[in-house]
């Protein structure tokens, strides 16, 4: 009974995780093509890239951010997993397809002001449920983390720059008021994301309270890089435990949750943000594939 009940509250999760990635996608392609692109204001990472180039060459939005995306993919699957891999790939066909639809579609305003206002909240909401729900509509940020495992920036600082680098393309092409509120856009979106993911930052660190931590460490550092310290802990009912503490980005949570429900369905997982991190903490290895 104990196993069905498992497997049916799993189901069921999957399926509210299906619906809530469908939503997002739907509401962050009408943002863009309802508010945004006519004016245009870009977003940035992949989306940015394809705007510019769709806009030069007059190839679909929608089949450029596919296109763009599959390196991406590759990425994504490498650093987080085949369930990363799967729900990217749902988000960005039906990105692709939703942006095209809604291409046909009339848009809302003409003011620049109110497109970038709430555009940017609108892009904001979806994105930041695509994020809650364990997807990705924008591979630069996969990327970024891969970098930030191997310098000294942050996934933050290098999505920052790399979108920089966009809306200056932007402003060389468009004008300078184009890169400006793209900038401006970008801003309300990153807000509403953090928001929206329930004040998620780029840096989170996570409490894991198990009686597996010595299996559960090495899981966690074998599939998403990132180390864990344990520390001994006494519960007034349950009696001794382990806890684990872990330093990790937004968008490895949902990787991190899966990891722990699958491994110990008994565990008890508290998010905390962290304002800053200093000193040398160790982001990844190459003894990861050594472990288990």
């Amino acid at each position: 009974m104990c196993v069905k009940k498992i497997m049916k509250n799993n189901t069921m999760k999957e399926i509210i995780d299906i619906i809530m990635l469908t939503l997002g996608t739907i509401i962050s392609s009408y943002a863009l093509e309802s508010f945004l692109i006519h004016m245009n204001i870009l977003d940035g990472g992949v989306t940015g890239i394809a705007i510019i180039l769709s806009k030069i060459t007059s190839i679909p939005l929608g089949f450029l951010v596919f296109i763009i995306s599959i390196p991406f993919f590759y990425v994504g699957f490498k650093n987080f997993g085949k369930g990363f891999l799967l729900r990217s790939i749902y988000s960005i066909l039906l990105f692709a397809l939703s942006l095209s639809l809604f291409e046909l579609v009339e848009p809302v305003t003409d003011d620049i002001l109110l497109a970038t206002v709430f555009g940017g909240i609108l892009l904001g909401v979806g994105t930041g449920l695509v994020i809650r729900f364990g997807g990705c509509l924008d591979g630069s940020e996969s990327v970024a983390l891969v970098i930030s495992k191997n310098t000294n920036l942050s996934v933050g600082q290098i999505v920052l720059i790399f979108n920089l680098f966009i809306y200056g393309v932007a402003g060389f092409i468009f004008g300078l008021d184009s890169a400006m509120y793209s900038l401006l856009t970008y801003f309300i979106a990153f807000k509403v994301i953090d928001f929206i993911s329930e004040g998620l930052e780029q840096a989170k660190a996570a409490l894991i309270i198990t009686d597996n931590a010595t299996f559960l460490s090495k899981e966690i550092y074998k599939k998403l890089g990132r180390t864990t310290t344990t520390l001994r802990g006494k519960g007034l009912i349950t009696g001794q435990k382990e806890v684990l503490y872990c330093v990790l980005t937004r968008i490895e949570i949902y990787e991190l949750k899966k990891i722990v429900n699958d491994m110990d369905t008994n565990a008890f997982i508290t998010i905390l943000d962290v304002s800053d991190i200093i000193g040398n903490h160790i982001k990844s290895s190459n003894k990861i594939r050594k472990l288990g």
